[in-house]
């Protein structure tokens, strides 16, 4: 009888929720999710297990760095090998602008059949005799020079085909700022995710110990409806956090030319934060000098001017060579045997209604035009370097500060919870820091990572990633 007792007695108070502990630690799962199972909520990354009679198994975790995120994007991502595509494009367009400083043979072949006495009467001036005659032979031009024309717009081909060179750099370290942005956010919402699931935890213990004061009368109904609207709040600042943790991760999968969501296991910097540079003055002149965008206008500038030169030099003579030569097996009679001549010819452009004078002047305004861009880029890079410079000292500052506040929002939030316990304040000052205690854990989550990407910035504004 006195055993029935005993057993009776231990199944009344592991079914009664006791002061301190939370109904939350009956279910395993729930305890480290931080949510209980009234709100229903399954992660399918890492932060929920999957069943192992579950249909779909889940992915194979893929450790990530930033470094080795930098490397798949650039591997993956097409965006990379358009750019580099377009640059060698390029170059080709400078080989064939070239061909005009070579040599032109063709080789003929030619057979006719004629009636007697055939001429061309109509169509033209003149009234060529055609002979009957089967008859192959070659003929060479070569430019003797046309006075800078074609090695100009060889010069500007190749100016233009080392912007695009540089505009493909640009493109990789746009690239990599891309994945830069897309790994620490990821990383910055994971911490906002688990903070949320620390936030749901502790409120419904706050509130199951509520609960059990209330049905015991030694707490209002007040203090448990102020303890049940934190968790709700606490709940909802959940399922914002898990939104933008899977939103993270997709913008993470595309950046890295995944075309499905992949399971990445992000792995956090393990070097010291370091302040940035002192003096942004020496950044400044590092941008000037290295940014590719830069650099890529600047050899548009001069491929620009040689393309005004080129225009120019259209309206100087053109003088080129020529040479032919073949044999009739097959003729008339009339039609002589191998022939062979060599010639000189010398154009004049005489008019030909302004065409070369405003070609010249087209070209010649929008070289003007590109040294314009040129001055504004620069104006605008100086802008963007200071800029960062100052964002990336503020988000210095702001680790120190947010450490320091999250431990004073701890402090205030174990002194708050111990003047309620011992019935010195309300529940309302108790939840005031909990709300500080919440948002300092989220600043000093967020702080680091903000930290890291202004640095990847910053270098991306400078000397580049």
């Amino acid at each position: 009888m006195s055993n029935r007792v005993v057993r009776l007695a231990c199944l009344i108070s592991l079914s009664l929720p006791c002061f301190g502990q939370s109904a939350v630690a009956q279910n395993p799962t729930d305890v480290r999710l931080g949510v209980p199972s009234s709100l229903q909520i399954e992660d399918t990354g890492s932060l929920a297990a999957q069943s192992p009679t579950s249909p779909q198994s889940p992915k194979i975790a893929i450790h990530l760095s930033v470094k080795d995120a930098e490397a798949s994007a650039l591997k993956n991502n097409p965006a990379i090998s358009v750019a580099r595509l377009n640059a060698l494009a390029s170059q080709q367009v400078m080989r064939e602008v070239r061909s005009a400083l070579w040599p032109q043979a063709y080789a003929s072949l030619t057979a006719v059949d004629a009636r007697n006495n055939s001429r061309i009467t109509a169509g033209g001036l003149n009234n060529p005799i055609i002979y009957s005659r089967a008859a192959g032979g070659g003929t060479v031009n070569q430019l003797i020079t046309d006075f800078g024309h074609t090695t100009n717009l060889v010069t500007s081909a190749r100016f233009q085909a080392q912007a695009d060179e540089q505009n493909a750099v640009a493109t990789k370290e746009d690239m990599l700022l891309a994945v830069d942005q897309a790994f620490y956010t990821a990383l910055q919402t994971h911490a906002v995710l688990n903070v949320a699931e620390q936030t749901v935890a502790s409120r419904q213990l706050l509130a199951d110990q509520v609960s059990a004061l209330a049905k015991s009368k030694l707490k209002s109904d007040l203090d448990l409806s102020f303890a049940n609207v934190n968790l709700a709040q606490a709940k909802l600042l959940y399922l914002d956090a898990l939104n933008n943790d899977k939103s993270a991760m997709a913008s993470l999968s595309a950046i890295l030319g995944y075309p499905t969501l992949e399971n990445f296991e992000l792995m956090n910097d393990t070097e010291p934060l370091i302040p940035p540079p002192a003096d942004v003055d020496p950044l400044i002149a590092d941008a000037f000098s290295k940014r590719p965008e830069i650099l890529a206008l600047e050899f548009e500038s001069e491929s620009a001017e040689k393309l005004h030169q080129s225009d120019r030099d259209q309206m100087f003579p053109t003088i080129s060579a020529l040479a032919a030569y073949g044999d009739s097996p097959i003729r008339d009679d009339r039609v002589y045997g191998p022939y062979g001549a060599v010639g000189v010819n010398v154009q004049i452009p005489v008019f030909n209604g302004f065409l070369f004078s405003s070609k010249s002047r087209e070209t010649d305004l929008r070289a003007q035009a590109m040294r314009q861009r040129l001055t504004d880029l620069r104006n605008r890079i100086s802008r963007d370097v200071r800029t960062s410079w100052l964002t990336a000292n503020t988000a210095f500052d702001r680790v120190s500060v947010s450490e320091q506040l999250l431990a004073q929002a701890n402090l205030a939030l174990d002194l708050a919870q111990t003047r309620y316990k011992l019935g010195l304040s309300s529940i309302v000052e108790l939840s005031q820091a909990q709300l500080q205690q919440t948002q300092a854990e989220i600043g000093n989550a967020q702080a680091g990572y903000e930290y890291r990407l202004a640095l990847s910035v910053l270098r991306y504004q400078t000397i580049g990633l």
